[in-house]
């Protein structure tokens, strides 16, 4: 059975870059949402094939840091890997979604072959 990845992205022309360079990944199932609210009720409704999240932080109804934050509250998903991917500029931002519980931040304009390295190399442990 297929995990899912979730990226929740609220451009498509970031989004589609990065949707093909993780579909390359054996075993995963990517999808896409635009809205943090979205990805929120997948992860309250499904079980535990959700195997990542990569996340933008300005997003419409709800932002990427309060994602994280819901996200790491549920016992099922505190060691998932999450990725926020962001144009932030502030300084700040890469602690503070550490902080929150991301493991990688990368800034726009990003590789979306890095993003794959590095989600494969945590999906390894989760």
């Amino acid at each position: 059975m297929a995990r899912t990845v979730l990226i929740v992205e609220d451009s498509e022309s970031s989004a589609t870059p990065l949707e093909i360079a993780l579909a390359e990944i054996s075993g995963i199932e990517v999808l896409m949402l635009s809205n943090a609210r979205d990805a929120l009720d997948i992860f309250c409704n499904r079980g535990r094939d959700i195997a990542a999240l990569v996340t933008d932080l300005h997003l419409p109804l709800m932002d990427g840091f309060e994602l994280i934050e819901e996200v790491r509250r549920d016992k099922r998903y505190s060691g998932m890997p999450i990725l926020v991917v962001t144009a932030d500029t502030d300084p700040t931002t890469p602690d503070r979604v550490r902080r929150l519980g991301a493991n990688a931040c990368f800034p726009k304009p990003y590789s979306p072959a890095e993003i794959r390295q590095k989600l494969e190399n945590l999906l390894h442990g989760f």
